[in-house]
């Protein structure tokens, strides 16, 4: 019999073969169903192909992903930018069993919006804490080439990464929502979030301009990517087995957000080339041939 790890070589070897086989059109619906948020088993059904292909391409798509963000998405001309996280988890979550310890966790994705041009500056997927605060915001001022206002919502992890990251060239507020149970409620465990009763604006560093203190662009685009990514979707089984095919997945997501969905608020432009940073819109086949 054949172990585990012997049997992942296998598999990989397989769908790699499988992979330099795989007609160009195959690999574009693969990866067209993969962003409106269908799972990779579903994805396969449809495909008819097998499942370890789609996980294969996603990998090799999702790593190719990375690379492309991290050397178009430098030098932005952003002005306001909001910040937030949005949980999901890897195999199961935190409050498990003792024999799953080490394989389930809870994962926090790290985002940073321009609130102009709906462009995902930066992402990081990772814990909800201080090391992980730092260095996602030193990756969010890398990309940057001016001064911005800055708005996060009320987690103190932000002061200090902030800080440490803009020193005093960023206007900073916090944005600190009010939430309560929603009117009529029982003792049955609610599955829709509280409803915000209330907020409040905080001046944390420069002069922010308080008509600008808000995390709605940033809301909305953390709506897009549970709808778009079927390992965010609450109550589902579609959730991701592997912390790395998780990133992948994200990487995937936010180049085609960014690159190729036109927005109506942006009068038809990708978020890329309303920031100037791409012409014109990427198509599906142009993210598989990253690959290439």
């Amino acid at each position: 019999m054949l172990d585990d790890m012997h049997k992942s070589i296998i598999f990989d070897s397989l769908a790699r073969q499988v992979m330099n086989r795989l007609p160009l059109e195959k690999q574009v619906q693969i990866i067209g169903m993969l962003v409106v948020g269908s799972s990779l088993r579903s994805t396969s059904r449809v495909c008819d192909v097998s499942i370890n292909t789609v996980t294969k391409l996603l990998v090799d798509v999702g790593q190719a992903c990375q690379l492309f963000h991290d050397d178009k998405v430098r030098g932005l001309p952003s002005k306001r930018v909001q910040l937030d996280e949005v949980w999901s988890f890897v195999y199961s979550k935190q409050d498990v069993p003792q024999h799953l310890e080490g394989r389930a966790c809870d994962v926090w994705t790290w985002t940073a919006s321009d609130a102009d041009s709906k462009l995902i500056v930066s992402w990081l997927a990772g814990n909800r804490d201080t090391a992980t605060a730092h260095e996602f915001i030193a990756g969010v001022a890398n990309r940057l080439a001016n001064r911005i206002q800055l708005t996060t919502d009320g987690n103190r992890l932000y002061v200090d990464a902030v800080d440490n990251a803009f020193g005093a060239d960023v206007d900073y507020a916090m944005l600190v929502k009010r939430y309560g149970k929603p009117e009529g409620s029982t003792n049955e465990r609610p599955y829709s979030p509280a409803e915000c009763t209330g907020a409040i604006n905080i001046d944390i560093m420069g002069k922010p301009y308080g008509k600008h203190v808000s995390t709605s662009y940033m809301d909305r685009a953390n709506l897009t990517m549970r709808m778009s990514m079927r390992r965010f979707t609450r109550l589902t089984n579609g959730f991701s087995k592997k912390i790395e095919n998780h990133g992948y997945a994200i990487a995937l997501h936010f180049v085609h957000y960014n690159f190729c969905k036109e927005h109506k608020s942006l009068n038809g432009l990708t978020p890329a080339d309303a920031a100037g940073i791409y012409d014109g819109i990427m198509k599906i086949e142009d993210i598989v041939k990253l690959v290439r």
